[in-house]
């Protein structure tokens, strides 16, 4: 069975995490611990962050979208691997967009508002404002949609919502009574459910070696 190396508040770990509960892949789901990472993960060589995937055959997928397209490729829920990622080469192109706007920008912004006292440069609220360059566009789009690409959710939404969460999260008072009134539903049409609750953020201790597999996702 695959195994999963993951890290239960990262965002990239949360958005591969959720693809594959969606499409019903099991995985054995190894949570690590980043200040103590597992011999079996470094002894893999090269770039150890989370998630990142061996699957049954010892194939390695280091990144979260590969652990994503995989989900999308072996799934037997066609359908809904077909929603998230449509057989038009239009709306790939608008996922990848959406996908690369968020990874090669908004995420440096983010790291930045985030960790404020870490890059003295500019200030908190310097770094909100660059960050909120695609809030609004994100904002912008969701006023004329349930999400990013019409009224079905895509592998966009599903890569993006989990630093938009890490955004909110950063000064809770101020996004509450922010402008992004079409944002903050689409968001909380992820992260108030008990599918993401239960499922993708269940608290787990770190991965040992030698202990018991834990299968993902935990209950469907």
């Amino acid at each position: 069975m695959p195994i999963l190396y993951s890290f239960r508040r990262c965002p990239y770990a949360i958005r591969a995490r959720y693809v594959l509960a969606f499409l019903g892949c099991e995985v054995v789901l190894r949570e690590v611990d980043l200040k103590s990472k597992p011999s079996a993960l470094l002894a893999l060589g090269g770039r150890t962050t989370v998630p990142q995937m061996l699957d049954d055959k010892g194939n390695r997928y280091p990144e979260s979208l590969d652990v994503m397209f995989w989900a999308i490729k072996q799934t037997i829920r066609k359908e809904q691997a077909e929603r998230l990622w449509p057989n038009s080469a239009v709306r790939q192109k608008k996922i990848n967009t959406w996908i690369a706007c968020n990874d090669n920008r908004f995420k440096y912004w983010l790291d930045r508002y985030k960790y404020a006292d870490r890059y003295p440069e500019k200030t908190e609220l310097e770094y909100r404002q660059n960050a909120e360059v695609f809030i609004k566009r994100l904002n912008k789009r969701l006023g004329k949609c349930r999400y990013l690409l019409g009224d079905d959710m895509s592998l966009a939404d599903i890569a993006i919502f989990p630093f938009i969460r890490q955004f909110s999260n950063v000064d809770k008072s101020w996004f509450e009574i922010s402008e992004y009134d079409n944002l903050k539903l689409w968001l909380d049409s992820f992260i108030k459910e008990d599918f993401f609750t239960d499922i993708i953020m269940k608290k787990l201790p770190a991965w040992q070696n030698g202990q018991e597999d834990v299968l993902f996702p935990f209950c469907q």
